[in-house]
This record gives structure tokens, C-alpha cells and sequence, in this order.
């Protein structure tokens, strides 16, 4: 008879500690920060093409992360990552919500190449196809929207 009801005070315990187990987690939604900002100048005229507001990627964690589990972006933001080294750097979407054009940026500030609307979750690894130094993350379409080219040069500031 113990024996029996330790084994019922037993299920019991481990039925209560999982209905404990599964609450709902909460997650935070992650907020743009400003640290900075970020002009393309067009390459023939040198002339303002579009200014951006952006995020700096600069640690493991924050190149590695990214834009990653970000809901939406406005128009005029977008992230910077920067590099130690001037190599082929790869990018894919996982866990990345919104569709992005990457820009691949040379370490003379010069747009080296372009990943144009990268698709969400998508894995696919994405190459600069040449060695860059930094990458601009910013909402798909908006590249051919502003007429950025290879060439074009970026300019920025950090706060």
C-alpha cells in the first residue's frame, strides 16, 4: 500500500510540475537602436542619395544576430556590420522576419555588390562574392528604389 501510494503522490508531483512548465514564455520584441548614421553617395556626382539611421554590428554576438527576430523596420533604418578583416563574408536569413537587401561594401566605402531581396528564413548562404569590409542591412526593394549601384560610395558616423 506504500508502496502504491508513493507512486500516486509521485504522478501526482510530476503532473503539477508540468502544467507549471507550460506556461507561455513571453518574448521581448527587439527596438531599433540608434547608433548611428549612414550616407550613399552616388559614385558620378558624389551627390546624397539617401540617408539612413542605423544599428552597428560590431561584436560577435551583434554580426552573428543581426537583424534576426525583428518584426519590421522602418524605411529610413537599416544595420551596418562591421567587420575586423576585409574577407568574403556569408549571410543567410535564418530566423530573420523581413526581407532585406544586403549591401556588400569594400573596405574603400565603395558598394562592391548586392544581395537583393533576401527572403526570410531562407538559409541559403548569400557570399559578397568579392572581400568586403562592412555590409548595409536594409529593407528589400529600397536599393532599386534609391538606384544605389556598385560604386556608389557610404559615408558614416557613429553617435
Amino acid at each position: 500500500m506504500y508502496f502504491k501510494s508513493s507512486i500516486i503522490l509521485l504522478v501526482f508531483i510530476l503532473a503539477s510540475c508540468k502544467t507549471e512548465n507550460n506556461k507561455e514564455i513571453k518574448t521581448e520584441t527587439i527596438k531599433f537602436k540608434k547608433e548611428g548614421s549612414l550616407n550613399i553617395l552616388q559614385s558620378q556626382t558624389d551627390s546624397l542619395l539617401v540617408e539612413f539611421d542605423i544599428e552597428i554590428a560590431e561584436t560577435d554576438y551583434e554580426t552573428q544576430t543581426g537583424l534576426m527576430y525583428r518584426e519590421s523596420m522602418e524605411k529610413n533604418q537599416g544595420m551596418l556590420f562591421i567587420f575586423p578583416d576585409v574577407s568574403m563574408h556569408y549571410f543567410y536569413m535564418k530566423n530573420t522576419l523581413i526581407p532585406l537587401d544586403i549591401i556588400y561594401i569594400g573596405d574603400n566605402q565603395k558598394i562592391a555588390s548586392f544581395q537583393k531581396n533576401a527572403q526570410p528564413n531562407d538559409e541559403t548562404s548569400l557570399s559578397s562574392k568579392v572581400p568586403i569590409k562592412y555590409v548595409l542591412e536594409i529593407n528589400a526593394g529600397l536599393s532599386d528604389k534609391f538606384g544605389l549601384q556598385v560604386g556608389d560610395s557610404i559615408t558614416f558616423t557613429k553617435n
